[in-house]
């Protein structure tokens, strides 16, 4: 058996491309939405919470899971710790699938900053002067909430009920949220920079699946300061870029 843990834009692709030697596949993805949009594709098990490290744990074992590929989001990082810890306590192999980077596309750009943690972030935002756009998604709001800014901060999230609620629980104003699915190509996101007359856009380097490229490239045609929340880097033995290329591999170990 295969375990699947999906990001909301890696699952379809992947699973329609391991569909079609297997369907021996358990998937775990984090929100109701995330199993929504796999309807219609083959499995054996579908799982649409978040799992803690025992629980995952009682999941592999459960369904005698022999390879587990964690496609969760670059930036779920203690999804990412618990699936390889799990894997080399049960001897599964761990297969690691992740978006390509994109800021090295852009590191030119004299307005691009990388930053590290929301710690450093909050000091650079401090030498920004006028509104500032986050994209880093609802549970990251109250990181900004918490910061001692003058600036006014948009939030751009999703619209589903979860992550309008998390939104306001964490500080944010209504007129201060953009509920809107992405990605969002470049002409929409200049619109927004310019209905907001942002100075700044924050983002993660979610790669092509979280529309990084259209917020740089609109970002940099509206003369604004890009700051990038840095990916933590992971010694993973294998990894995969290419949904194709896992799949080939895959079907060469079964």
């Amino acid at each position: 058996m295969i375990a699947l843990i999906l990001g909301t834009s890696e699952g379809k692709k992947l699973l329609s491309l391991i569909n079609r030697y297997t369907e021996d596949i358990v998937v775990s993805t984090a929100t109701d939405y995330g199993g929504e949009l796999l309807k219609g594709y083959k499995y054996k098990y579908l799982n649409t919470k978040p799992l803690d490290k025992k629980e995952l744990s009682e999941m592999l074992l459960k369904n005698n899971v022999k390879i587990l590929i964690d496609a969760s989001h670059p930036y779920a990082e203690v999804v990412t710790q618990n699936a390889m810890e799990v894997c080399k306590e049960y001897g599964i192999q761990y297969i690691r699938y992740e978006r390509a980077s994109l800021i090295e596309k852009y590191i030119d750009y004299e307005k691009l900053i990388l930053v590290e943690d929301y710690k450093e972030l909050e000091e650079k935002l401090k030498d920004i002067e006028g509104n500032i756009l986050n994209t880093t998604g609802s549970r990251n709001i109250g990181k900004f909430t918490s910061m001692n800014l003058k600036n006014r901060i948009i939030h751009r999230i999703l619209p589903t009920l979860d992550s309008i609620d998390s939104s306001l629980k964490a500080g944010a104003k209504v007129e201060d949220i953009i509920a809107m699915k992405g990605p969002i190509d470049k002409e929409l996101n200049k619109a927004f920079i310019k209905a907001y007359e942002a100075k700044a856009i924050v983002m993660k380097d979610s790669g092509v699946q979280g529309g990084t490229g259209e917020k740089i490239e609109s970002a940099i045609e509206e003369d604004l300061w890009v700051l990038v929340i840095g990916r933590k880097k992971k010694p993973y033995d294998i990894c995969f870029n290419d949904e194709t290329k896992l799949s080939e591999y895959l079907n060469s170990i079964l």
